[in-house]
């Protein structure tokens, strides 16, 4: 094997040797670089073996099943799954080169190819079971109360506004569908031509509108492309009801993301930092320009903060609205 190996950390390189003599027989690695990822913990590398790229990615060893990532591979929705053996904590895939989507297809196109893409995941034929949605966010919730980083007006508003939705969302409604969970900037690959969803360690039976709110925080604009990416997703059958559900699923949605943030940036922060309690004038939009001039390495307890306070001050904004109210109202 080639010396690049070095790069990959003593527990897993007996597996993955013989997992790599297996696909492909004598062929050596040429080259290994580790990727820029997001918040998980894994290691995910870049391989180029036969002149043809692969994703190798790092777990902790574990009995944990992936029927999701083998669903969403034998769809065509994530790249091709070469080799999986959770027992080792190795997963090999097909690369895909990255190119922006919005620049590539255009935002128009993007809503359309998107929705078509959360319409092929609900699709598949796949029944990973998973905790109640109401479960998972009322956790998050709780964990957040404990630690209480950060208090004050907004953060009250913030809890305030999510125990009304508590009582009006339909968490039991029986309609489920295999969900990715986590449609983010991070987990969308664009090849030029098509959306591929990569990261399937979420995905399980889930309420429909979690996939379709959360890509809309990180996709959708405008009411023009909300009202597309629902046109398309449910086939023009769109009433007032939906529209609704939508709307506050994608508060829900933020609500989830700038909890997370904050527990996240808890774990991580310096011991000999206060946490900084200011809440005003921290839009997506000031957090975007920031990221933009280098200000806000991502993943760094500043990056994790901020981008929380972001996530929570346009949860409110919207929860402020008049829409908000009355699609309480409607559900």
């Amino acid at each position: 094997m080639d010396n690049d190996l070095s790069l990959i950390p003593e527990s897993h390189r007996a597996a993955l040797e013989t997992a790599l003599g297996k696909i492909f027989s004598q062929a050596a690695v040429e080259k290994i670089e580790r990727l820029a990822g997001g918040l998980s913990g894994s290691g995910v590398y870049k391989m180029l073996i036969g002149g043809q790229a692969y994703v190798l990615k790092l777990d902790t060893p574990s009995e944990r099943q992936h029927q999701g990532l083998v669903c969403a591979s034998e769809g065509g929705i994530a790249p091709k799954l070469y080799h999986l053996d959770p027992a080792a904590g190795i997963t090999i895939t097909g690369y895909v080169e990255n190119q922006p989507a919005r620049v590539v297809l255009g935002p128009e196109r993007l809503v359309s190819e998107l929705a078509q893409t959360i319409r092929s995941i609900h699709a598949l034929p796949c029944s990973v079971l998973g905790h109640s949605l109401k479960q998972v966010v009322g956790g998050i919730v709780g964990d957040f109360l404990q630690t209480r980083m950060l208090s004050g007006p907004v953060v009250d508003e913030c809890l305030a506004y999510y125990a009304s939705i508590t009582e009006k969302y339909p968490w039991d409604d029986p309609d489920r569908v295999f969900s990715h969970n986590d449609i983010n900037p991070g987990n969308l690959v664009c090849d030029g031509a098509r959306l591929w969803i990569i990261d399937w360690d979420g995905a399980f039976l889930n309420d429909r509108y979690v996939d379709l709110a959360t890509a809309a925080n990180f996709f959708v604009q405008t009411e023009q492309q909300e009202a597309e990416l629902l046109r398309i997703y449910f086939d023009g059958a769109v009433d007032e009801y939906k529209r609704a559900r939508f709307y506050v699923m994608r508060q829900i949605s933020r609500i989830i993301y700038s909890l997370l943030m904050f527990q996240t940036a808890v774990r991580s922060k310096p011991r000999d930092v206060q946490v900084d309690q200011m809440m005003e004038g921290i839009t997506l939009k000031v957090f975007g320009e920031l990221m933009a001039a280098g200000k806000l390495p991502m993943g760094t307890y500043e990056w994790l903060l901020v981008y929380g306070k972001a996530q929570m001050n346009e949860a409110v904004r919207c929860m402020r609205l008049p829409r908000f109210a009355d699609s309480l109202g409607r559900l």
